[in-house]
């Protein structure tokens, strides 16, 4: 079975969509995970690296008084960040990833407090996903950067890393 990057790009190719990502926690790595896909050129329109509050608000339209309220990690925020990136790229599809990698807490949210967001044209968009992830601080960016696949292929119809037996 092919990794859910692969399965993902193929999914959106298949129904003509593109995608783009909206990422704070993962700096990137979940573009860099759909780019590394032979033909993700035909689905990728681009990502933007939003690891301040400001970027968030100025670029993608995230809620200014919501950050100030109740900061970046938060699944509004996530789902605000999915729908700026679309706005902004012209994307179909938007992923987006906020939380705290670690190795501490920030600003008094744990490490491995993650959201996940995907918007998109189906009818419960944007979706978002809390997470509580363990590990070192490469590890919860990796799980994040699946976690968000995993979603989006959720939300395609297709079957997640987690359902299908010896795929990672």
């Amino acid at each position: 079975m092919s990794p859910p990057s692969a399965r993902v790009v193929a999914a959106l190719i298949e129904r003509g969509w593109t995608v783009a990502t909206a990422e704070s926690l993962t700096g990137g790595l979940v573009c860099a995970t759909l780019t590394s896909v032979p033909g993700s050129s035909e689905t990728v329109r681009g990502g933007v690296v939003s690891y301040t509050i400001d970027v968030k608000a100025d670029l993608l339209g995230v809620d200014p008084d919501r950050l100030a309220e109740v900061g970046a990690v938060d699944a509004t925020v996530a789902a605000e960040m999915a729908e700026g990136v679309c706005r902004l790229v012209g994307a179909d599809v938007g992923l987006a990833t906020t939380g705290v990698a670690g190795p501490g807490p920030s600003e008094g949210v744990p490490a491995g407090t993650v959201f996940v967001a995907a918007a998109g044209p189906w009818p419960s968009s944007p979706t978002t996903r809390a997470l509580t992830l363990a590990g070192s601080r490469d590890e919860i960016r990796a799980a994040s950067v699946g976690a968000v696949l995993d979603l989006l292929l959720e939300l395609l119809g297709e079957s997640s890393a987690a359902d299908t037996p010896g795929d990672g």
